[in-house]
């Protein structure tokens, strides 16, 4: 029988002990909407996680390497333009992968989960194929094909390839979805290796991308062939039902501000850091690697936040994650030399990797049926991706043509603050509940 949901102004025990909240254990319930447990475990279940790994390896590991064509446009493709123009393409790839989720959530939710894979895998190899042809100067046509088709690609899969983790496991589900999501980092740290060498090679842009392409295809194509769904009853969830029920959840309200908030700053290291490197004189075969530095640290991070997380608690280690990328983003005022460069790498690559590894389970842990839980991601995503969007021409018009990295380092690292400290009131909320019960 289907779990009732509760509203968070109602007797809820999961919202209100701070221990189910702040740990994994709390959502490794059955799934309501499945007639058994999730195996957790298996081959089709192991497959289906290969799977979604390599939709992350070349989703969001694509969108995480734009700092790589960021450095290129500005000094040699796009040259007529601002940083901050060129860096709407990147915002709006960001924007689309995760505000896209709005519709792929829903469509999850009954059943369209191949569809939407296969869609958007194709969406995305065509968009790549598509920028090959660009030339030099056609700002535009690289702006609608890397920024709104590529992004509207891989947002048809990026939510949905986490989620589906939850039909195969329940008791692993933070530790397998933290291994899902470090594709993203470890496809960040691929990608610009190749494109830096490639673009900036003997081979040329269009080539370059063609290449690129072909090996995100194939990828992608893999990925297609690996994944299976397990045959749950058809869901009977009313979007605008879980809207209105998100609309008086307290916790989730907060958990979707300080998202959206924490995101408006959090976009700035992966799009500036090898632009930031070169113009401060570093190296530039070295500034090639500043974001292969910051990526393998985040896929360290993604790693390992499923099981720190295990101990300290979902929300708890997202906000020391976040209050971390703060001050590692007001350091970059201090980036100066090879030494400040792979010191703020690493840090702010770990710490990033674990707010992202953990966004999806603390929307888990608040989701109290988890037939919703595609719709609430949807929810969720769309209103966050508007912080995502905003993050990179805003970084770009405070930086301006007289790179004065100082004030976009400053703002973005204040604004992530400013996000961190609406996680923390959710903590002091689920305490005070936990304490004395109350709701307000």
């Amino acid at each position: 029988m289907k779990s009732t949901i509760h509203d968070t102004f109602t007797t809820n025990d999961k919202l209100d002990d701070p221990e189910q909240l702040g740990h994994t254990q709390s959502y490794n319930s059955p799934t309501p909407c499945s007639e058994s447990d999730p195996p957790d475990g298996g081959f089709r279940a192991w497959a289906t996680a290969f799977g979604c790994f390599l939709i992350q390896f070349c989703g969001f590991g694509y969108v995480a390497s734009f700092g790589a064509y960021q450095d290129f446009y500005t000094r040699i493709y796009l040259t007529n333009e601002p940083p901050s123009a060129i860096s709407w393409i990147g915002a709006l790839t960001t924007f689309f992968a995760i505000n896209v989720t709005l519709i792929s959530g829903p469509l999850y939710d009954r059943g369209w989960f191949y569809q939407l894979m296969i869609v958007g895998s194709l969406l995305q190899s065509l968009s790549l194929f598509m920028l090959s042809l660009a030339k030099p100067g056609q700002f535009y046509l690289i702006f609608m094909v890397q920024g709104v088709l590529a992004g509207i690609g891989i947002g048809l899969k990026y939510g949905i390839s986490i989620a589906v983790i939850s039909q195969h496991f329940s008791k692993r589900r933070t530790l397998v979805m933290s291994l899902v999501t470090s594709g993203s980092p470890l496809g960040a740290m691929i990608h610009p290796i190749m494109l830096n060498h490639l673009l900036n090679g003997t081979v040329g842009f269009a080539n370059g991308v063609r290449a690129s392409a072909g090996f995100v295809s194939v990828l992608l194509l893999i990925a297609c062939l690996s994944m299976r769904t397990r045959e749950l009853p058809a869901p009977t969830v009313s979007y605008s039902a879980v809207a209105r029920k998100c609309s008086r959840e307290v916790l989730f309200i907060l958990m979707t501000v300080g998202s959206t908030v924490f995101q408006i700053g959090f976009y700035f290291p992966l799009f500036y850091i090898q632009l930031d490197s070169v113009k401060h004189g570093i190296d530039v075969n070295f500034s090639f690697y500043s974001l292969v530095i910051m990526n393998a640290a985040c896929v360290i991070g993604r790693c390992t936040a499923g099981i720190i997380s295990a101990h300290t608690g979902v929300l708890n280690f997202t906000i020391a994650s976040t209050v971390a990328c703060s001050a590692a983003i007001i350091s970059m005022i201090a980036l100066s030399n090879i030494a400040s460069v792979v010191v703020l790498g690493l840090v702010y690559g770990y710490f990033s990797g674990v707010f992202i590894a953990l966004l999806v389970p603390l929307l888990t842990v608040l989701t109290p049926d988890m037939s919703e839980l595609g719709a609430r991601m949807g929810i969720c995503f769309t209103i966050t991706a508007f912080g995502g969007l905003l993050s990179g021409p805003i970084s770009g018009v405070l930086l301006s043509s007289q790179y004065r990295w100082w004030i976009p380092s400053l703002f973005c690292g204040l604004i992530c603050l400013a996000g961190s400290s609406i996680y923390v009131v959710m903590r002091l909320i689920i305490y005070r509940r936990g304490i004395n019960g109350s709701h307000t």
